[in-house]
Formats: structure tokens, sequence, C-alpha cells
């Protein structure tokens, strides 16, 4: 019974996650979750037995990808209602999704299996503060290293343009600009060249498969609808132009990158976004020992940077550090954001 009060428990802090971040609807839908999932569905069954950390395991978006992506294809009319924000009364709303539970629990049950992959665009503007913050350290020259690239939408970096509270950076006719609601000083307008961006992903998402670029809306949340026209732009770039995203190990992959020297002038930089929880503690220290490793053979030649947008639980907000080689090894925090780029707090604000 722990447990399962403990899985039930999950949707009530996703509940307040998508409160504050602005998303009633999808807040909705968590509560009612917390209260009338039952052991009827083979879906249920697993949620309240669920063997991991749900919170961790982001257990609630998974099923709430999966309730989006029924709204999507219009398979549940009743449930679209819901979806809609026009039924909202707690009892009908727990009443709806336990029908749904019900009727598609086939569909279902699927998207409990792996990890949401919301790869948003609009947290490239985090990595993009961060990014400044090495550029004027090191010099304006960035070689990417993106790990949890997802579908690879943020190794699209180098071609998004963005108003950092009034500062832009990228090219000017780009089909996707990224202006998050900037508190505190704006960042210096410097020079800021990114040479080469790759990434890795475990189970990268192939765009070009209808199926799988649907299975990525489902997980943006139906409060946000320009979240999801910034998406689609993205995948029109990514068709027009595909990025360098590899499919691998994230640990595996960063140690091989970080063998081979960089050019003279170049600054290498490991970036990622709300992926670390995911990796587990053993890809974490072999990340982090790698690290270290390139650290101490790092020069004002060829610098390292480390740039980062996880979150802070306590808070229910993320967090942007810089850590960087020679000279900046303690890690500074930038900026708080919110989870999806919707603004940036700069830690002097």
């Amino acid at each position: 019974m722990a447990d399962e009060q403990n899985n039930r428990g999950a949707f009530l802090i996703q509940e307040h996650f998508c409160t504050v971040m602005g998303a009633p609807v999808t807040a909705r839908i968590c509560a009612a979750l917390a209260e009338c999932l039952n052991r009827d569905t083979r879906t249920g069954r697993h949620v309240l037995d669920w063997p991991g950390e749900p919170t961790a395991d982001a257990l609630p978006l998974r099923l709430v990808g999966g309730l989006h992506a029924l709204d999507l294809a219009g398979r549940a009319p009743a449930l679209s209602q819901v979806f809609a924000g026009t039924i909202t009364e707690s009892g009908t709303v727990q009443q709806i999704l336990r029908d749904t539970l019900a009727a598609h629990d086939d569909a279902l049950y699927p998207w409990l299996g792996g990890p949401p992959q919301t790869n948003e665009t609009g947290r490239s503007a985090a990595l993009m503060t961060g990014l400044i913050e090495v550029a004027r350290r090191h010099g304006p020259t960035l070689e990417l290293l993106e790990i949890g690239s997802s579908a690879g939408l943020n190794l699209l970096i180098d071609r998004f343009r963005f108003d950092l509270g009034g500062t832009l950076f990228g090219p000017a006719d780009s089909p996707v600009t990224i202006a998050p609601e900037w508190r505190g000083a704006a960042p210096a307008q410097i020079p800021l060249e990114i040479a080469s961006v790759r990434g890795v992903e475990i189970q990268p998402i192939d765009l070009g498969d209808p199926v799988a670029a649907d299975r990525l809306r489902a997980y943006v949340w139906v409060d946000n609808p320009e979240r999801l026209d910034r998406l689609s732009r993205a995948v029109a770039m990514i068709a027009a132009k595909p990025v360098d995203l590899t499919r691998g190990d994230a640990a595996d992959w960063i140690e091989a990158r970080l063998v081979d020297p960089q050019p003279a002038g170049v600054t290498r930089v490991l970036m990622h976004s709300v992926v670390w929880q995911y990796l587990g503690a053993e890809r974490q220290a072999r990340i982090e020992a790698a690290m270290a490793a390139a650290a101490e053979r790092a020069t004002p030649e060829r610098p390292l940077a480390w740039v980062r947008m996880e979150p802070n639980r306590a808070t229910a907000k993320q967090q942007v550090w810089v850590q960087s080689w020679p000279g900046h090894g303690e890690p500074a925090m930038l900026a708080n954001v919110q989870a999806h780029g919707a603004w940036v707090e700069t830690a002097t604000a």
C-alpha cells in the first residue's frame, strides 16, 4: 500500500509542477488521475505497482502523454473535452478518465514503457544563456556536444533566432525565434560562433516517421499551443537539413568524444537539459569522471565547458549552471528558468 500511495502522490507532485508552470488543464488531469486510478486495467495496475521512483521516472507524464495522443487523434471525444478545458468538474473528469483507461487500455499501456521525450525547443534559450557566458570567458568559437538529445531539436541551436531580453543571436531569417520573457539584465551582445553541434540519444526519435513525430507532439502540454507551433517548425527544419544525432549511450559517447582534442581556438562544451535524472548513478559518475579528466587537459587554446539546465525539485524551477576550464572550475548558477523556457530569470535579477 505504501508504494501505491507513493505512486499516486507522484501525480499530485506533477499537478503542483504544472500549476507553477501555468498549465491548469494538465494539472487538473494529473490531480484527477491521482484519485481515479484503479486496478481494473493493465495500465492502472502497472502505474499503481510502479517499481521505480515515480517522480524521477516521470511516470505521470508518461500516462498524460498517452492520453494526449488519444485526444490529438480524436479517438476519445469525452476526453478531448477535458483536454479542451470545457469539462472541469473534478468528479466528471475522474469518471471520464476511468472510462478512457478502460476503453483504451491496450493503447495507453505502451506509453508507460519509456520516459517522455519532450525535447522542448524553448529550453535552448536557457542553454544559450550558458553559452554566452562561456563565450565571454573563453572566446567566441564553440563546439557543442549534447547528451540526451531526444529527437535532436535543440541541436538546431545554431539555426534558431534568439531574442534574450532584446539581445539578439542567431540567423535573422530563422523559421524559429526563441523569445522567452526575460527577467533581469539582458546578456551582453558579444561575438558567438557555433562551429559544430553534435548529439547522442539512447533512443532517438526519427522525425521522418509521422508516428514518431505525433508521439513527440503528444508530450507537449495542451495548455501551451505556442510550443506545438515551434515544435512543428523545428521538425520542418530538420526535414530540410538533418542534425548530427547519434544513437548511443551518453557516457560511452562523451568518453569517446573527449579523448580527441578539438581545434585550437575552440571551446568544447558539454550541454544538456532535463536529462541528468534519467542517466542513473553509474552513467552520471562516468560522465563526471570523463569531464574531470578532460578539465585537467584543458588549456587557454582548447578550453572545456559544461552548460546544463536541470531541475531544482524544491522550487519546481530549472536552473542553468556553468563551469569551465581553465580558471572557472566551480559551478556558477546563472539563471532560474521555467521548465519549457517560457521565462528566464538571471541570478542577479
